[in-house]
């Protein structure tokens, strides 16, 4: 996963600065992971990504590869000539690999002398272990909704955890997967992808990540005023949906019409093929005057439309795969 943009950001203003332009709080312990995004005045999103608190005056952004220049900029235009913050462009500097499933702790315990235990080591925290002969950091996170780390190797060290991985998952049933695997499995986990089902013209309320947004912070964030609007105008008229075919041998991409009712309410920004749930999957925005709120999705009839022919499809605002997300807390 190497592709993945990472920054370091340094200073004793960083935290300060961060913490303005993302609509969660980094305000948090070192060691912490931070999902958030970065908004526009009118709320609308421009950067989807992790922020971890490295150190007290240190922290580690990581951004899908096609936002790399929007992130740099974006931090920028957001410092001013005398706050004291730093950033480096550290891509190159490490290679990332993302060890997920249900025996990745079983197979990174091979390689490292950490305790990778939940009280030692709880999801949404990063550590700096040993792995073979490396030191790299362990973040615990997983966009496909399954225990795992992402691992960040210093680059000169990577061959060398890459083979040692691959030797010791022999034992544990290692496989290696790749984009279509990942877009699959984050499908059915509910994990959403920018540049696909949110862009800038979409909220993180609309997009169903207001877990991931901080509306009571201290000193407030960049888009703040707009998203606060938005909810006490009561219910949202658009929310993204995850969908799901009744019939298991269509296949979806992205740009289908969705139907309710017989009526059309939208379309699917992304198209894939849920393999453990056992059919296509998709994530589109439904559209309602009234307001889109649990009960109108719950009560509706789907249909997508599939090359001229309308599926029947199941509708969901939850993950309909491990909708608790106890998978990842394993």
């Amino acid at each position: 996963m190497s592709s993945m943009s990472n920054f370091l950001v340094q200073g004793a203003d960083a935290e300060r600065i961060l913490n303005r332009l993302s609509g969660n709080n980094v305000a948090v312990e070192p060691g912490t992971c931070v999902y958030t995004q970065w908004m526009s005045p009118a709320g609308k999103v421009l950067a989807d990504l992790t922020v971890t608190r490295l150190a007290e005056d240190r922290f580690m952004l990581v951004v899908a590869e096609g936002f790399h220049r929007r992130l740099e900029t974006m931090l920028r235009r957001a410092a001013g000539p005398d706050d004291r913050i730093w950033m480096t462009d550290v891509t190159s500097g490490y290679t990332l690999m993302s060890v997920q499933g249900p025996r990745s702790r079983d197979l990174l315990t091979r390689i490292t002398d950490a305790d990778l235990s939940n009280d030692a080591f709880p999801y949404f925290t990063a550590q700096q272990i040993d792995v073979e002969f490396a030191l790299a950091w362990a973040f615990r996170l997983s966009f496909v909704g399954e225990l795992g780390w992402e691992l960040y190797v210093p680059s000169d060290f990577a061959l060398g955890v890459y083979e040692a991985l691959v030797r010791e998952g022999e034992a544990v049933g290692l496989a290696m997967a790749g984009m279509a695997t990942l877009e699959s499995t984050r499908t059915e986990a509910g994990r959403k992808d920018y540049g696909l089902d949110m862009e800038n013209t979409d909220s993180p309320l609309e997009a169903g990540l207001g877990f991931a947004v901080d509306l009571d912070k201290p000193g407030g964030f960049v888009g703040r005023d707009a998203l606060l609007a938005d909810r006490e105008a009561g219910p949202l008229k658009r929310r993204l949906v995850q969908f799901l075919l009744a019939d298991p041998e269509p296949l979806l991409y992205g740009e289908e019409p969705v139907f309710r009712d017989g009526e059309r309410v939208g379309y699917l920004r992304s198209g894939n093929y849920g393999h453990t749930l056992g059919g296509a999957m998709g994530f589109g925005y439904v559209e309602y005057e009234g307001g889109v709120t649990a009960a109108y999705v719950r009560e509706g009839t789907y249909e997508i439309q599939v090359a001229g022919d309308l599926i029947p499809a199941r509708a969901s605002l939850r993950p309909m795969y491990d909708p608790g997300g106890e998978r990842v807390r394993m």
